[in-house]
């Protein structure tokens, strides 16, 4: 029996039943699209919620990020919202109780990487904050890029394999490259929301809202 052949995954935006043209990759998922229009994209300028995001994408590593997306509030919960404060005291007792959390992506060189990465967060807090460190490769500045097509879209830049490099060398783990630059796309250090889509313009404009840039 022959097998059938997937329609190929769209590669442009795509108009949705309220009117509004978007990136094809969230589909129709309400989660997914909600996270689409309203998170992925936005510059980001705050040291915790910055943290928590490059905590996630780590985990995300040979997963989707639906999945980590779904998992979000378990993970908030699990790792006291990611505090690094909190999370840098974990002790070999707390580990084994993450491991037993079904709730979460369990594996356990994430989650020591987590806490490695709570206590280089401490470090970069004692002199400008994280936010600043990770805007600090761009000058505060996204870049807008004019993507039209998703194959268009990198999967790294020199820019993310310059921060991964750096992170690595103060203690970060799980942040190579292509997982720092879905990262960047996420915090809206790039703006690869593709030309058509309604957010593109959204987020552009949010571009210039850099707190210690004027």
């Amino acid at each position: 029996m022959a097998e059938i052949e997937k329609p190929p995954r769209p590669r442009e935006p795509i108009l949705h039943a309220d009117g509004k043209t978007r990136c094809p990759w969230p589909g129709t998922d309400p989660l997914y699209v909600a996270y689409h229009d309203t998170e992925w994209g936005v510059p980001e300028w705050d040291d915790r919620a910055l943290f928590e995001k490059l905590i996630l994408d780590g985990f995300q590593a040979g997963l989707s990020w639906i999945t980590i997306l779904r998992k979000r509030p378990a993970f908030r919960a699990a790792f006291d919202g990611f505090e690094p404060e909190r999370i840098a005291r974990y002790d070999t007792a707390k580990i084994t109780a993450l491991m037993a959390d079904a709730g979460i992506v369990r594996n356990r060189a994430k989650i020591e990487a987590t806490i490695a990465g709570a206590r280089a967060w401490l470090v970069l807090k004692e002199d400008d904050g994280f936010a600043r460190y990770v805007w600090g490769f761009l000058d505060g500045r996204p870049d807008q890029h004019r993507f039209r097509r998703t194959d268009e879209l990198p999967n790294e830049s020199p820019v993310s394999v310059k921060l991964s490099k750096d992170l690595r060398g103060r203690g970060f783990n799980f942040c190579g490259p292509t997982i720092i630059y879905a990262f960047m796309q996420a915090v809206g250090m790039v703006n690869d929301h593709l030309v058509g889509c309604f957010r593109y313009a959204e987020c552009a404009a949010l571009a210039k809202t850099c707190p210690w840039r004027h």
